[in-house]
């Protein structure tokens, strides 16, 4: 067993050795070498010898060459193998095998197991106890067995995919010298220092003086992280020193196994690289496993689980498009915290919103503070988190103030604040995360606090539903299964109006772990049920093994000491959570041999009284190749001493025929110049046309009115906004030009700043995809006028009237913010004229517009409450048209009411100035009006 280091692949051939004697006769004798015969016949009969001649023996040093040549090709086909033999265990004591086991040893785990064999074999030749510890046996007991067990059991067992401590298993080898003290131990290393390396083999130095490492030739390669960023899927790779692999390839594969894509690196003059997969997310979310190629180990391969998934995420916000200071609003902030790790989508077009998004099929839908939707995108939302979406809302003006069954909570109404929200003097904290929250294990910074939130009436599950909470118990982060997805509610603003936690590292962690949780909440539910799904307070069901990583970096089925994990849990690679994917199919999560912050660094055993050897020489040789090159070169040799024995090198040579050079004339391809032709002009391609309305709208600032259907309520529409562009024009550096009539639900909206619609009970409902494009217009921050005209006949405790009701109606499905009457301090009063309200045919009727924020003590001496937007809404029930009309003569279309004094059209129009000012400048943050001349002013 322990015998030559030579053996033979295919012994058999070894027979052919006993036909050489045979080969040495027939190769004792050549035969005479042809005589030359000159044409013509007659020279060759004068020439002709009569006599015999016998053969020569042919040259005993030939003879030798050529035996020898047959010899080493029936060695060479016989397959021979090299395996030398170093054996380091001297002296007379018990033999202890220590035996690094985890993946950095994968590479070259035949040649480990070769070597440790070789040690216990010569030590069981010379009847020395042996014993073998492997570093992921832990503390186990180490106890000497029969060495022809031990290589069998040696060769039966395979790296493990984890680094164990090897810490923990110095008690058990002190235990062992403590009853063998004169025991010798080798240390078949890894060369690593991962595993506390340097702090045993200390350990080991000062408990015996007989200890030799043993260390191999190292390429270590590993894959220590890999994101799905935003441009693309990167990969952190790490090499053990400088004398690693420098260049190499990774490969991309999905759960099948299947190659989706190959990035190259190269390490240059550094251990640790990065490498990109250019792929399409649609891919990039399809890989499972990023691998080195050519490197067998657990240590060269990243598991990718769904949440390395680059979720496709859709914001819908209730504020207007056109704010003031876009950077504070809670799309910025959102879309900031999002993009590290999702695909952040905004919905574009005249198109409902919610419909859009849903459209593009995004995994999580976020609305921030979006108090009322369509029919239509309710029904779509609804249907869309039964079939396992996420909806994220947070809290806001509107969302306080709205009536929605999309929440998790019941909400308290009528609160101190904003329909609910509540607010206190000093800013509450948040709770440590409960261990049945996503959020489970962030630390909570002390200084993210809220200032202000909706409330949750108190109901039967509330604390189920709670993943959040602040210092006081009320909630600060709720949810609830639907069907098989989730809808959550943060009770507070995604901006930092309420809260500063929009600010903190928390907002990310906390939005990555509930973007996570899209892909995972059906599978949970299928496989849990509801209340296991994620969110319910009865979360505690385990993921067991499914696929599971061995030492050699290939996927197959869990071993029995795989142990199932928790997906909150913090979960590191071991012996009983092995590298691999846990959980069901659709929802699989992943424990990496690595964890993103480790490194290869090589183990430093300087200053150590320990004997360092390597075993990289004990690689197995193959002979074959070499014995056929001096086989190939012995025949060689044996060609040119029979020449020479012929005489053929004897005299003068002939001269060689001259090489003939042959010159292929390639037929060169004729590129004929042909003339170039002119691009297809611009005017010439299919280029969807603008229809002449809206390139004049687009190109001067107009007014607009909606069309009712009402030939005398349209006329004054349009005259009295005729008569209000004259004015400003007058009055104003804004030269607008003439008004113009718009259908909601087919002309463009966008190019005008200010849409007045007078309301007309009689008249049917617009249609649906008139109120989505209105909705629409007010979201990118239109401002829209509804004139109801019934201030003679409304009472502010009576009955709704008929304008009133058609006007809800049409709000049904817009998301209006809360309104307030106007206040006498508000920026509308102040744009131009200095005015206490805005009145029009009628004076004694409220005109209400977007609720400000509660005033603060700063706020006292400002002259006007600032507002960063325009509201998108004004309604009014003094029929300000009416008041404006006025003929070519001069003379009022539409009679004041009763009783009105000759100054009450003047303060109309006044007031038709302010709202025009208001929406195309808002609070002078932001003023356009004036741009052109400021320019023009500059310029002089």
């Amino acid at each position: 067993m322990f015998g030559l280091p030579l053996a033979f692949t295919v012994p058999a051939v070894l027979v052919c050795l006993l036909g050489l004697p045979i080969l040495y006769y027939l190769l004792r004798v050549t035969p005479p070498r042809p005589t030359q015969v000159p044409f013509p016949p007659l020279k060759l009969i004068l020439d002709l010898k009569p006599k015999d001649e016998t053969p020569i023996r042919t040259t005993w040093w030939l003879l030798v060459l050529r035996l020898a040549l047959a010899a080493l090709l029936i060695l060479a086909m016989a397959g021979p193998i090299w395996n030398p033999r170093h054996i380091l265990t001297a002296g007379k004591g018990p033999l202890l095998v220590l035996l690094d086991d985890g993946w950095p040893a994968a590479p070259d785990w035949a040649t480990r197991i070769a070597t440790a064999s070789d040690q216990i074999g010569a030590a069981g030749a010379e009847n020395r106890l042996t014993a073998v510890a492997l570093m992921s046996d832990g503390a186990r007991e180490i106890t000497p067995e029969d060495s022809t067990k031990l290589v069998e059991q040696l060769r039966a067992h395979k790296p493990q995919p984890f680094i164990p401590d090897r810490m923990v298993m110095l008690s058990a080898v002190q235990k062992f010298l403590g009853a063998h003290s004169d025991a010798n131990i080798v240390w078949i290393s890894d060369d690593l220092d991962t595993g506390n390396g340097r702090a045993f083999a200390t350990a080991l130095a000062n408990a015996s003086s007989h200890v030799t490492v043993l260390s191999g030739h190292h390429t270590d390669l590993a894959v220590a992280s890999t994101e799905n960023a935003a441009a693309g899927l990167t990969a952190h790779l790490l090499r053990r020193d400088m004398s690693g692999k420098q260049t190499g390839k990774l490969v991309a594969l999905d759960l099948k196994g299947l190659s989706l894509g190959e990035a190259p690196f190269d390490f240059g003059a550094a251990t640790e690289t990065q490498a990109r997969f250019d792929l399409p997310i649609e891919l990039r979310n399809e890989v499972s496993r990023v691998a080195i190629v050519d490197e067998h180990s657990a240590g060269a391969v990243s598991l990718l689980d769904s949440r390395a998934k680059r979720r496709r995420i859709g914001i819908v916000t209730g504020t207007s498009a056109d704010e003031s200071q876009p950077l504070l609003s809670p799309a910025y902030y959102l879309t900031k915290a999002l993009s590290p790790f999702a695909e952040v989508r905004q919905a574009h077009g005249d198109e409902d919103p919610v419909v859009s998004l849903l459209d593009e099929n995004v995994s999580v839908l976020i609305l921030a503070d979006v108090g009322v939707t369509s029919e239509a995108a309710h029904d779509r939302l609804t249907k869309f988190v039964e079939d396992g979406g996420i909806l994220l809302r947070f809290a806001g003006v509107r969302l306080a103030a709205a009536d929605d069954d999309l929440i998790p909570v019941t909400l308290r109404r009528g609160g101190r604040i904003l329909g609910g929200s509540l607010s206190w003097d000093k800013p509450k904290q948040l709770q440590a995360f409960d261990k049945n929250s996503p959020f489970f294990g962030l630390a909570v910074p002390p200084d993210v606090t809220v200032a202000r939130q909706v409330l949750a009436e108190p109901e039967p599950g509330l604390v189920g539903k709670t993943w959040a909470a602040l210092s006081d118990g009320t909630p600060l982060v709720t949810a609830v299964n639907r069907g098989k997805g989730v809808i959550a509610l943060v009770h507070v603003t995604a901006d930092t109006s309420w809260s500063n936690l929009p600010l903190s590292g928390l907002f990310v962690d906390m939005l990555r772990r509930i973007v996570d949780l899209s892909g995972t909440t059906a599978a949970a539910s299928d496989a849990a049920g509801t209340a296991n799904a994620p969110g319910s307070q009865k979360e505690t069901s385990a993921l067991t093994p499914h696929l599971i990583l061995d030492g050699f970096g290939v996927l197959g089925p869990p071993p029995v000491t795989a142990q199932s994990i928790h997906a909150n849990d913090a979960n590191v690679a071991s012996l009983d959570h092995p590298p691999g994917f846990y959980g069901p199919t659709a929802a699989l999560i992943a424990i990496n041999p690595l964890q993103a912050n480790d490194t290869l660094k090589p183990l430093d055993l300087s200053n150590l009284p320990l004997a360092h050897n390597s075993f990289e020489e004990d690689h197995p040789i193959d002979a074959k190749p070499w014995l056929l090159l001096v086989a190939a070169l012995l025949a060689l040799t044996d060609a040119l001493a029979s020449f020479w024995l012929s005489g053929a090198f004897r005299g003068r040579l002939q001269a060689a025929a001259s090489a003939v050079a042959l010159i292929a004339i390639l037929a060169l391809p004729q590129f004929a110049s042909h003339p170039a032709h002119a691009q297809q002009a611009p005017g010439q391609q299919n280029l969807p046309t603008v229809p002449p309305r809206d390139m004049d709208a687009a190109l001067l600032t107009r007014l607009a009115y909606v069309v009712t259907g009402d030939p005398q309520v349209d006329e004054i529409s349009r005259q009295g906004l005729t008569t209000l562009t004259w004015v400003l024009q007058q009055r104003t550096s804004i030269t607008p030009g003439d008004p113009m009539s718009v259908d909601p639900a087919r002309d463009e909206l966008a190019f005008y700043p200010i849409i007045y619609w007078p309301i007309v009970a009689g008249r049917p409902q617009p249609s649906q995809e008139a109120i989505t494009h209105i909705a629409e217009y007010m979201k990118r921050g239109g401002t829209v006028i509804f004139d109801t005209r019934d201030a003679l006949t409304a009472r502010r405790d009576g009955p709704p009237t008929a304008e009133s009701l058609w006007l809800r109606q049409l709000l049904t499905g817009v998301d209006v913010p809360e309104l307030e009457p106007v206040p006498k301090n508000h920026v509308a009063t102040r744009t131009f004229y200095l005015l206490d309200s805005f009145v029009g045919r009628y004076a004694n009727g409220e005109t209400w517009l977007e609720a400000l924020p509660p005033e603060t003590p700063d706020d006292a001496n400002r002259p006007a409450r600032a507002g960063d937007s325009v509201s998108p809404i004004i309604i009014t029930q003094n029929d300000l048209a009416g008041a404006w009309a006025i003929d070519r003569m001069g003379q009022p279309l539409v009679p004041l009411s009763p009783g009105a004094n000759t100054m009450q059209r003047e303060m109309a129009l006044r007031g038709g100035v302010n709202l025009v000012m208001y929406a195309l400048t808002g609070n002078y943050k932001a003023d356009q009006v004036h741009a052109k001349t400021l320019i023009e002013r500059l310029a002089r």
